[in-house]
């Protein structure tokens, strides 16, 4: 897969903040009750748009949105179902009137078309098909961004904050940031300094994870055992030739793993932690003889959102708090 970097916008926390305003009744038919005919200007990643206020009818296929898209009350009429955690969306998936775009790398733009969206959210694994997806209805790309302030943390929130003006959830919204920050904050206060091997199992293997899960590691004070060159990309499609020998070698504390086979395995699939204690060069290790291995939900490479972050650093949280 390509890689999922999006490029950096060109604005402050501050000027988003700003720019979320309500322009009152607009001129068109519009939708969403009591809010129908009024729109919103947000910033996107493709600049500021003027969005409907209250949309009733959305396409959703930028995964990272789901959960909070479900937090506000939002069924959409279109989303790309291999894309949906196993668990929690069974009724998007299995609802008739919920259309299946298809995946990114084979839209289903005919089914898009079919639902009669009011909006897209797209961006994310959908960001190259922006063009095509505009000319069925107004898109945008509030997506998170590695490269943005403050990096992809940090965007989280102002996603969740974005999608909040959109949907007129902002409490709704603050309370999710706010979880965000608290639980950030406890995964840094519980972390002092140890060292860590991000891993991903991924077609069978673990493999050096941290060009996707690195971006946990701002708030904490933990130190990643492996040089982060060639770690540009947020791919975790290639084998990187990491030899388990290597982390032996290294012997970090600690590991902080995701399972991507499990997210997308089709149930042949060996577990993570299978994985990690089947591996004889680690038999010896610091986290394997202390147990020191933070598996995080079986679904993160899927949801990737503001709720899978706040889940992640609670876990964190967790376990060093733990063994302290």
């Amino acid at each position: 897969m390509r890689s999922l970097r999006l490029r950096k916008t060109a604005i402050t926390t501050a000027a988003v903040t700003a720019s979320v305003l309500v322009l009152g009744a607009c001129s068109g038919t519009g939708s969403g009750g009591e809010a129908a005919g009024q729109s919103r200007t947000v910033e996107t990643a493709d600049g500021a748009m003027d969005v409907p206020f209250k949309p009733v009818r959305v396409a959703a296929l930028d995964n990272t949105s789901f959960a909070t898209l479900r937090a506000f009350g939002v069924t959409p009429v279109a989303v790309p179902k291999s894309l949906l955690p196993k668990t929690g969306f069974e009724d998007w998936a299995k609802d008739g009137k919920v259309a299946d775009a298809g995946g990114h790398r084979e839209p289903l733009f005919e089914a898009v078309n079919e639902a009669e969206p009011d909006l897209i959210i797209g961006g994310y694994r959908f960001a190259e098909h922006t063009g095509k997806l505009n000319k069925i209805a107004k898109t945008i790309d509030v997506s998170p961004d590695d490269e943005a302030e403050g990096g992809y943390v940090a965007s989280l929130k102002k996603q969740t904050r974005t999608l909040g003006a959109i949907f007129g959830q902002e409490g709704k919204a603050e309370e999710l940031v706010a979880a965000l920050d608290a639980s950030a904050e406890a995964a840094g206060r519980a972390t002092n300094g140890e060292s860590v091997f991000l891993g991903v199992a991924s077609a069978g293997k673990i493999d050096n994870g941290a060009s996707r899960i690195g971006r946990l590691m701002a708030p904490l004070d933990l130190k990643n055992v492996l040089d982060p060159a060639g770690q540009d990309s947020t791919s975790v499609h290639n084998n990187s030739g990491l030899a388990p020998e290597t982390i032996a070698q290294l012997n970090p504390d600690w590991m902080i793993l995701f399972d991507r086979d499990a997210a997308v395995g089709k149930g042949d699939t060996t577990p993570a932690k299978t994985l990690v204690d089947g591996q004889q060069a680690w038999a010896k290790t610091t986290f394997r003889t202390k147990d020191q291995i933070v598996h995080l939900a079986p679904d993160f490479y899927v949801t990737e959102g503001i709720q899978a972050y706040t889940e992640a650093f609670g876990q964190v949280a967790q376990a060093f708090t733990a063994k302290s």
